[in-house]
């Protein structure tokens, strides 16, 4: 009986490339067998190829045999389920790796022989090839069966340093001759195929430019001729041979052309119309081969649909975000779901599909090892795919592709679908005749416009002032589609508000659109989401404060774009995000600078949209505009020492103390940092260093830069005020607290606290300031409120109030009454009740000393109410831009007299 023919792997039965190759040669299915048991993304490629060329291969040969081994390893492991997407499609970059860097180092030796070295010109250096791996090789993403996206780079013009016997090269001739010789020894079809098919599209000036350039060469074409879509390419571009030196030299030519400092969403319609032509090519060639359809690349909702989604967020913010530099499509994805900036769940999906969809792809590759990336013509084909696919039939499969080119095609559409608004043909006036401004202001009283003639005047105005007149045609046009779309949400927003002015919200959206009008990433961001136009405007018509606080910084408009801002973001997270940024831009003070300004804007702007919603007390305001400012200046303290060159500690002992309302944490929106610098360190250096390190404080808070300034700085609290040092030792100021401060430096003193730097002199003045605070005063109580009443005299005689409007910080009766009455109270009886000297602020001061018996218990309330009301408006009147608190007397009622009543019981008249 003849013995039973040998049952055929399921691999080996739907994939025929496999099938041939083991057919070729019966003694490889052991060799497969030993390399599938183990993953392949680890695999000894070096021991792989070492014993094909012990076998007496050429270089080549044993390269092309070594791939058809891992490539139907990979088949073996993947279709049995050992192999996940990540072991496939890390196994092949690693060997495209391996092959490019194992070839070129044996092509460039024969050349170095027959030519010599190639010499940089100017460095005098030997010169090394660098090998851009493009597309998935670049992503560590690479197919089976895809060819490589490759371009040449070398460091710098020159020549080789040839020796007898060899004939010198230029060194540009040197590399495209290496280039030729590293793409034959990959690409040629010998006898064992081929090691990879090589494209070099992607290089400067296509197929047209040189084979390898310059770093010069590169640098020059990127920022004169480098195209949109050539941006979207080189996001992925990684060096797989050269130096280190060499590969930082050209990331740093490329950094800025693909990732711009500004949030750039001028990039969604331009990916858009790449996009449109990609899926135009793919149309035609379904017209003209129907049996090609189901393109799991470039159809509808297939893979490039997914990478496109990624790589977006990426050249929006990548500048801004250093992490979204990531080459990987899945590891972005799953960064982007990590930032907010899609939500966790469509990540999710999104992934589930990418790995559906570069499953099938490889599945489509695996038959016949061809370069494929559509469903095949033939049923049995496609129901050997299916079989693959682990699906019961083609039907099911269809099915199951159709789902998740679907929800694909949804995700990009929300994003990439043109979102420019048709204006209602009612309200669409300005782009057919901008200058009609009594059509204009007839359709604004139709609106309900409260001063329809006088808005449409300003718009008028504005639209043909020499700002937006001489705008690019495009920016112009989608300028005036953006105004038009605002009128009618202008009227919406004000009557539902209840609050505002047409015309006024009319005229500061004007003065916004100006501010931007000349920067088209703004204008792309408004109107590729265009319900955040709608929320600009409602902000803008709730304070002018905010419109102006917009127009300065419209980077903000990135805030306002969904609801994943819609809280204060927990400040340990903050504080660690901006130490990785800070460190990351270490060397340029410049972008320190506006990181800070950045992160500290960005955070203000949420709170102010909290705020706006109101969603925040005034207390709770303040607490989070206190810790910010504390996050920042800690941030700024420990970046700003590693700038001083001569600093003899890592690590400064040196701490900021707050004083004033951030010493409160009563901080507003734009209220100065009252701080004074100490330090404990005994170095003959550190009284130097630490003055260095506190200007270097004061100038990187007060600088303006492009993004704006930080915060003012005030240091006259210091010792000896403005004649005294900058820094102090903490000795020194525990001398000066008890010997030479002022009743008002000890008032000052109730205000304070550690607010950063080094904690252990923190826990030193805490304990300074505690028992400062708690000296008995009694003996002294007359000339304590002297002292006292004669300050408060001078401050009111230095800010008159001459227009009938009561000052909420300066009147009698008013904010600093309240102040220097719960001072005086803690100064006085903090000997006797030191729970006094808890810095928990005036509201829960005056309770406290009410409820001790040291005042009224109900005046005490009454004017913590006031305090309340006041810290209340005074912020309502910053809000709508006006600089000095001062506000119709009505609006208080009987509560300055409340404060007058407690400052005659305290402190008398």
């Amino acid at each position: 009986m003849p013995p039973a023919a040998p049952v055929a792997h399921p691999a080996q039965r739907t994939s025929r490339f496999l099938q041939r190759w083991l057919d070729a040669d019966p003694g490889r299915t052991a060799l497969l067998d030993d390399l599938a048991r183990l993953s392949l993304a680890e695999a000894d490629l070096g021991a792989a190829l070492a014993r094909e060329l012990d076998a007496g291969l050429p270089l080549p040969r044993a390269m092309r045999r070594l791939r058809n081994l891992l490539v139907c390893a990979i088949i073996r492991r993947d279709l049995e389920g050992k192999a996940d997407l990540d072991e496939v499609v890390t196994a092949m970059t690693r060997f495209a790796d391996f092959a490019i860097q194992t070839h070129l180092a044996a092509l460039a030796e024969e050349l170095v022989q027959a030519h010599g070295m190639p010499m940089g010109e100017e460095s005098g250096r030997p010169q090394q090839l660098m090998v851009l791996s493009m597309g998935k090789g670049g992503g560590g993403e690479l197919n089976v069966s895809s060819d490589i996206d490759l371009i040449f780079v070398y460091p710098e013009d020159g020549e080789t340093a040839a020796g007898p016997g060899q004939r010198q090269l230029s060194n540009h001739e040197f590399f495209i001759r290496l280039g030729r010789r590293l793409n034959a020894a990959l690409s040629e079809i010998i006898e064992d195929g081929f090691t990879f098919r090589v494209d070099m599209a992607l290089r400067p000036n296509g197929n047209s430019g040189p084979l390898a350039a310059s770093l010069a060469m590169v640098e020059e074409y990127l920022i004169v001729q480098g195209r949109e879509w050539e941006r979207y390419a080189w996001v992925k571009a990684r060096a797989v041979t050269g130096t280190p030196e060499d590969i930082a030299a050209l990331d740093a030519i490329v950094r800025p052309f693909v990732f711009r400092r500004y949030l750039d969403f001028g990039v969604i319609d331009a990916i858009r119309n790449m996009h449109a032509q990609i899926r135009a090519e793919v149309k035609r060639q379904e017209r003209l081969h129907p049996e090609r359809s189901h393109n799991v690349k470039l159809g509808r909702g297939g893979i490039r649909e997914i990478e496109f989604l990624a790589q977006v967020f990426q050249l929006i913010r990548g500048g801004r975000d250093p992490a979204l530099r990531e080459r990987s499509t899945r590891a972005t994805l799953r960064l982007l779901g990590e930032r907010e900036l899609l939500m966790p769940e469509t990540v999710e999906r999104l992934l589930e599909a990418y790995t559906f969809l570069r499953n099938l792809e490889h599945r489509l590759q695996y038959l016949e090892d061809a370069q494929t990336h559509t469903l095949p013509a033939s049923e049995e084909d496609r129901r050997l795919v299916a079989e693959m696919m682990g699906m019961p039939d083609v039907a099911a499969l269809l099915a199951r592709l159709e789902e998740e080119r679907a929800y694909v095609a949804a995700q990009f559409d929300a994003i990439f679908a043109d979102k420019t608004e048709n204006p209602d043909p009612d309200v669409a006036l300005l782009a057919d005749d901008p200058e009609n401004r009594a059509a204009i202001a007839a359709r604004l009283a139709e609106l309900g416009y409260d001063d329809p003639d006088g808005a449409a005047a300003r718009l008028v105005a504005t639209l043909q002032g020499p700002r937006l007149l001489n705008l690019p045609e495009a920016s112009r046009a989608r300028l005036l589609a953006l105004a038009d779309a605002a009128l009618l949400r202008i009227a919406g927003v004000v009557r539902e508000a209840g609050i505002g002015s047409h015309a006024a919200t009319l005229g500061r959206l004007l003065d916004f659109f100006e501010a931007i009008a000349r920067r088209s990433a703004y204008l792309s961001l408004l109107t590729e989401y265009p319900h955040t136009l709608e929320r600009v405007i409602r902000m803008i018509n709730a304070s002018g404060w905010a419109a102006t606080y917009l127009s300065q910084h419209p980077i903000l408009l990135d805030e306002l774009l969904d609801d994943r801002n819609a809280g204060a973001e927990d400040m340990g997270q903050l504080a660690a995000t901006l130490d990785a940024q800070l460190f990351e831009a270490a060397g340029d003070t410049e972008r320190q600078l506006d990181i800070l300004r950045e992160t500290h804007h960005a955070q203000l702007f949420r709170l102010l949209a909290l705020d706006l919603a109101g969603e925040l007390s005034v207390e709770r305001l303040a607490d989070h505009l206190s810790l910010l400012a504390d996050t920042i200046v800690g941030a700024t303290v420990r970046h700003a020492w590693r700038t001083v060159a001569t600093r003899h500690v890592e690590e400064p002992r040196f701490a900021v103390i707050a004083y004033g309302k951030l010493g409160g944490k009563e901080l507003g929106y734009v209220s100065d940092l009252d701080v004074i610098f100490l330090f404990d360190d005994e170095d003959d250096s550190a009284p130097s260093n630490y003055a260095k390190l506190a200007q270097r404080f004061i100038t990187w808070n007060t600088a303006h830069t492009a993004a704006g300034i930080l915060f003012d700085v005030d240091t006259a609290l210091r010792p000896d005020g403005a004649s005294g040092m900058l820094v102090s030792s903490i000795g020194a100021f525990e001398r000066y607290q008890d010997a030479s401060a002022w009743v008002w430096e000890h008032q000052a003193l109730t205000r304070a606290r550690f607010c950063a730097g080094d904690a252990a002199i923190g826990a030193r003045f805490e304990a300074i300031r505690e028992r400062v605070l708690r000296k008995d005063r009694s003996s002294r109580e007359q000339e304590l409120k002297d002292e006292i009443r004669a300050m408060r005299r001078r401050m009111r005689d230095a800010n008159p109030s001459r227009d009938g409007l009561f000052d909420l910080k300066q009147d009698e009766g008013g904010m600093i009454d309240i102040e220097f009455i719960v001072q005086y109270l803690v100064l006085r009886h903090a000997a006797s009740y030191p729970q006094l000297t808890v810095n928990i602020g005036n509201i829960a001061l005056l309770r406290q000393v009410g409820e001790l018996g040291l005042i009224d218990q109900e005046l005490g309330r009454k004017v913590a109410e006031a305090y309340r009301l006041m810290r209340r408006l005074q912020h309502q009147v910053r809000l709508q831009g006006q600089e000095k608190a001062r506000v119709d007397p009505e609006l208080l009622g009987a509560h300055p007299e409340q404060v007058r009543r407690l400052w005659q019981a305290c402190l008398g008249s």
